[in-house]
């Protein structure tokens, strides 16, 4: 007897159009993310930019916006792999109710509403917090490099700058001089007809090319000026020479990382202990990352209207300014002094008061040896790594796609946006119906 397979005809039509619903199973992040968006998130920055009535109506902005949160959550940045999606895949379309916008469509709306989408992270915070995700009993802060839209190849150093500008002037001086007696020639034979303002195409690539080393000559200038007039040195603006400029996106740096140097950016993070939610974000062009740390708490506590009982970070944010500021705040600090190798921690130390001579440095060293000390410090590399580690390997983002500091910053608050809102919805908060009535 022959086997009996279940029926397979590819061409027999529905006879009912699907459902949304129905697409992907209950309780998917596809339904999760986008019924949070619909319901619990407030959109009016976005919708505000919409005014008239002119032209076809767009695609609907609380879709655009669960559609850029869901793609983001599922590792997908680049708007044209977002628009593949949205026709091959089911889960797209539950989101988008079988919408397929394209990828222009999707780029343009993301920069055009960055801002907008920038402010999520603090409306998804505050889900978080009301869940009881964030405790803010231990706060770890840390800094990872990311690669910026651009090649560290693109970049060039001042005093490379000086040179190649001679180099160029004299090019695009000797070209103009053999056109001009080429379009002498050309009359002689030809006639006076010709215009002789068109600039052959080489040419015209050398004298772009020497414009832009003369902006970002001056632009370098200009920062040296603004650096010496801050440090009230305004007779010693001068530029070294290895100061460099990237021409693809210029406010990028040169970022040291454990498998060497790339070009791209300095991303914070400050990372509540309790259940990983991110409480502050941002990105900046130093790779110095003592300098962050007032920076963040301030953000802390606009974030969330109080500050963290106890806060610990490596050795790269350690300053006595920094511990100062941590104990006038009553927050306990956690700050390594040097650097440990790897699988090295601080051993113990003997019980009993801590001299008066030590110097805050030595006296934070002391701490840390302390089985309290040990245990709190301990609580870092178990809390805010593990994000980076989410974001950068879970969900593959590696490299910006926005250039200039300002947009990075914004693209960098999604994706932190995305991390505590898959935090949210795998904590099980969207099954209380109060959460998605707000």
């Amino acid at each position: 007897m022959a086997k009996t397979f279940r029926d397979w005809d590819v061409d027999e039509g529905w006879l009912f159009p699907p459902s949304v619903s129905e697409l992907v199973p209950e309780g998917h992040p596809a339904h999760l993310i986008r019924d949070t968006v619909r319901h619990c998130l407030d959109l009016s920055g976005i919708f505000a930019a919409y005014e008239e009535e002119r032209g076809a109506p767009p695609f609907h902005p609380t879709m655009m916006t669960a559609l850029l949160l869901y793609a983001y959550s599922q590792g997908i940045y680049s708007s044209r792999r977002i628009a593949r999606a949205c026709e091959e895949r089911v889960d797209f379309m539950a989101v988008t109710a079988l919408g397929k916008p394209d990828f222009r469509t999707i780029g343009k709306f993301r920069v055009r509403h960055l801002a907008a989408l920038e402010d999520l992270f603090g409306q998804v915070l505050k889900l978080c917090r009301k869940a009881g995700l964030v405790r803010l009993g231990h706060v770890a802060l840390d800094g990872t490099k990311i690669k910026a839209n651009a090649s560290k190849h693109k970049a060039m150093s001042y005093g490379r700058m000086k040179q190649r500008e001679k180099e160029l002037r004299r090019e695009v001086r000797a070209m103009l001089e053999r056109a001009e007696r080429e379009d002498r020639e050309e009359d002689d034979r030809f006639g006076p007809d010709r215009r002789g303002d068109e600039l052959p195409e080489h040419l015209r690539t050398k004298q772009g090319r020497l414009e832009a080393i003369r902006r970002a000559k001056e632009e370098l200038e200009r920062e040296a000026r603004e650096q010496a007039e801050e440090e009230g040195k305004e007779g010693a603006a001068i530029v070294k020479d290895s100061k460099q400029r990237n021409f693809t996106d210029p406010e990028s740096r040169i970022q040291k990382t454990n498998d060497g140097y790339i070009q791209g950016y300095n991303a914070q993070a400050a990372v509540d202990a309790a259940h990983q939610i991110v409480v502050a974000c941002d990105v900046v062009q130093s790779s110095v990352d003592a300098p962050q740390l007032a920076p963040m708490v301030k953000q802390i506590e606009e974030n969330l209207g109080e500050r963290p009982k106890e806060m610990s970070a490596d050795a790269g944010y350690f300053s006595a300014a920094n511990v100062e500021l941590l104990e006038e705040k009553g927050i306990e600090a956690l700050i390594a002094t040097e650097r440990q190798r790897h699988g090295k921690g601080y051993e113990a130390t003997p019980r009993g008061r801590i001299p008066r001579h030590l110097t805050l440095r030595e006296r934070m060293a002391r701490k840390l040896r302390t089985r309290r000390g040990r245990a709190g410090y301990a609580k870092r590399k178990v809390t805010v790594e593990p994000v980076f580690g989410q974001m950068k390997h879970a969900r593959g983002f590696r490299q910006f796609l926005l250039r200039g500091i300002g947009k990075v910053s914004a693209e960098f608050a999604l994706v932190c946006t995305v991390h505590n809102l898959l935090k949210w919805i795998h904590a099980g908060a969207w099954r209380d119906e109060r959460a998605l009535a707000t």
